[in-house]
């Protein structure tokens, strides 16, 4: 059954028409990425936009899985002879994983728990005539059961036995499962306690050694470092709600009178939470409390990547660039302004006095011999020792000269990827390419790296991975293709990214702009090996191909659409050059005349908004950017100091900024603007310049603490 026969829950859940889940799910099942739906099918889906169309496929996979689910429980029902009309009805009807093992735990086949074992006994009629409170006199329907040759020795053990059975009744019941869920999700607190003797191995989770604060409303920041501390044997933790009121919950639905057998249901009710469901709740309000806080971080984590990768680039231009270091002194490489390598070397600028000098002539002479026209520094060991020196060059001509954030860069430079674009250089040479090309396009060599590498997250390794993947995939997707890829520069890493591409068709576009030269034009993409029809249609109006004959190549104008320009430009009695460069001429189109069955007016827009700004860039200008000459390390900083910096990561609770000393500084959320804040992504984002004040520094943890305050 095709996946869009859940349009209806869908669209009644997101609030938005059946037509336009329909044409979302028609286009997936057909093999669409999220980009070119969003971009291209407008007319199809009513105009929904990447979140909407993203939130749609995800739903989708749920609602598939409870769907397979559901099938295998009815399956199960009917093979052990349990099916019903009603029973199928039923399963039919839950709209959640957890409704439908509710609906199913009484049937599920049981191991042989302690119920089991007294319904072998033969005291579920005692049972059963106990749970019904009609004043059953217990001991002397308990004595009728007496059987030692079947493990019944006396009344009260019949009596246990019933209660056993009882208390599993209770505990499969669905609406006690559902009050109590309900409880355990509002009131249940979290109490976590150091495990004895791993106080000073475990003194990074200090602040959670006697700790308790509501689950409903703990962090997810906090929750996931409890797990680690739990997962690293240092502390233990619990989610519960109060026991007396868990127990009243149980009470108010089970016990109906005040007789004997009323007295034995309650003593039951409160076996059955204590020993069974109490254990079952608490399992789920953890997976629970996990799910929430994996969503929320990889959720800041995403939208970190997505402006790390949007972060401006330098452009095209000649870059130096270089590795610090002390010792083994500084790798320092030039690339052209397609980020070739032309000259890689090795200065030892730290080594001596007379040695800086002598090393800054020869970078002198390296920019003066290759044209450069910036230097990008790694911003790691030497970093800012590094970039003094070369601040202090006389250069010829004008050169910008960049701290580079070099995270991930190591993990590049032993990267297959690295080595088969520089097999011929070891390491060393492979990630100072990797700062100079970060300088002058983020997105294009930040694509390389596997973003977990990159140091935007927290608790990355912590998370739920194939969600966190999904995540930033789909980030990673959604920026290359916003920006989009000029097809006669990109390496087949960042042309993956493309929807409708995969990595065997990147490489073969690659392998055919070397075996061919450039490509002249998209159409010419239609010959490369494997790249299909339907490739051709998702990837066209993404890739770009600059200073082609069809100026429109150049644009985010998709090749179907090309007619519709010149029909414009035809009934103008002008070029569709002329359309570009005139906004005159664009004034005077009325697009409702080009409306067809499949092109609307949505369409129309995007395509003279392109024709204003042909394959314009979405990313902001590049700015420079330099760290203040009073601070090189930790101990040169502060209180009270104010300092330029760098966001380099956003959590939950703050802001990390990099003022130049080797150690990112916390600007906490209550610390972000002289008024309330409630997320910090509504106040910086990453690879923003700001300012901040120094607030305090304790050397021994190596944590600074900054404001952004105007008022401090």
């Amino acid at each position: 059954m095709p996946e869009h026969r859940f349009a209806e829950t869908i669209a009644h859940e997101q609030n938005i028409p059946e037509s336009g889940v329909t044409a979302v799910a028609g286009l997936l099942d057909q093999g669409a990425g999220v980009p070119f739906i969003a971009r291209y099918r407008k007319e199809a889906t009513g105009s929904l936009d990447e979140v909407a169309v993203t939130a749609i496929r995800e739903r989708l996979h749920q609602l598939k899985e409870l769907a397979a689910r559901k099938e295998t429980v009815l399956n199960s029902l009917e093979k052990n002879g349990h099916l019903t009309d009603a029973l199928r009805d039923k399963v039919s009807a839950a709209g959640t994983l957890t409704a439908v093992e509710d609906i199913y735990l009484p049937y599920r086949p049981k191991r042989r728990t302690r119920g089991v074992k007294a319904r072998e006994k033969g005291l579920e009629p005692l049972a059963e005539a106990i749970f019904a409170q009609k004043g059953t006199d217990c001991q002397a329907a308990a004595q009728n059961h007496v059987d030692p040759e079947n493990g019944v020795e006396s009344a009260e053990a019949a009596l246990a036995g019933s209660r056993d059975i009882i208390a599993e009744m209770i505990s499969e019941n669905e609406e006690a499962r559902a009050r109590l869920r309900e409880l355990f999700f509002s009131k249940a607190v979290i109490r976590c306690r150091v495990i004895p003797g791993k106080e000073e191995a475990g003194a990074k989770f200090r602040d959670y050694f006697d700790w308790q604060e509501p689950a409903a409303s703990v962090p997810s920041h906090r929750m996931l470092a409890i797990r680690r501390g739990e997962a690293e044997d240092v502390l233990s933790f619990r989610i519960l709600p109060d026991e007396n009121e868990a127990v009243e919950v149980l009470e108010r639905l089970f016990v109906t009178g005040d007789g004997d057998d009323s007295r034995q249901v309650r003593r039951a009710a409160a076996d059955g939470y204590k020993r069974l469901l109490s254990n079952t709740m608490e399992t789920e309000a953890r997976i629970a409390a996990k799910k929430r806080a994996d969503a929320e971080a990889i959720a800041v984590f995403a939208e970190n990547l997505r402006q790390l990768l949007l972060s401006p680039p330098l452009g095209a231009k000649r870059v130096m660039g270089i590795d610090p270091g002390f010792r083994t002194g500084c790798k320092v490489v030039c690339v052209d302004r397609q980020g070739k390598l032309l000259h890689h070397d090795t200065v030892y600028p730290h080594t001596g006095r007379g040695r800086a000098e002598q090393e800054a002539e020869k970078l002198r002479f390296l920019c003066e011999k290759y044209h450069i026209e910036a230097v990008a520094l790694g911003n790691g060991t030497a970093g800012r020792e590094t970039e003094a020196l070369v601040r202090g060059i006389d250069f010829a001509r004008p050169v910008s000269v960049v701290m580079v954030n070099e995270s991930g860069a190591s993990i590049y430079s032993a990267s297959e990827t690295a080595r088969r674009e520089f097999p011929d250089h070891d390491l060393t040479v492979r990630g100072a390419v990797s700062i100079a090309r970060r300088l002058m396009d983020p997105l294009a060599e930040l694509v390389k790296i596997d973003p977990k590498s990159i140091g935007v997250g927290q608790y990355q390794h912590d998370v739920d991975q194939r969600a966190l993947k999904q995540a930033l995939d789909d980030v990673v997707i959604s920026c290359v293709n916003g920006v989009g890829v000029d097809v006669n520069r990109a390496s087949a890493e960042l042309l993956a990214y493309v929807s409708g591409l995969n990595a065997g068709i990147a490489k073969n576009i690659v392998a055919c702009r070397e075996e061919n030269g450039p490509f002249a034009s998209r159409a010419e993409l239609k010959e490369v090996p494997r790249l299909g029809p339907k490739a051709f249609e998702q990837c066209a109006g993404f890739l770009r191909i600059f200073d082609a004959q069809n100026p429109l190549d150049g644009s985010a104008v998709h090749p179907e659409s090309y007619h519709i320009v010149d029909a414009m430009s035809r009934d103008l009695g002008a070029k569709v050059e002329d359309l570009i460069k005139s906004p005159q001429l664009r004034e005077k189109i009325d697009i409702s005349r080009y409306v067809t069955e499949t092109v609307g007016i949505p369409t129309l827009q995007d395509i003279l908004s392109e024709l204003a700004k042909p394959g314009r860039d979405i990313r902001e200008k590049f700015e420079e950017f330099a760290f203040s000459e009073e601070v090189e390390k930790i101990a040169d900083l502060k209180t009270g100091m104010r300092l330029p910096g760098i966001v380099t990561n956003i959590t939950a609770f703050g802001a990390f900024v990099d003022v130049g000393v080797h150690q990112d500084g916390l600007v906490h959320i209550s610390e972000m603007a002289d008024r309330f804040v409630k997320n910090p992504a509504d106040v910086v984002r990453v690879q923003q310049q700001v300012h901040v004040t120094v607030i305090g520094v304790d050397l021994e943890r190596k944590r600074i603490s900054l404001s952004m305050k105007k008022s401090r």
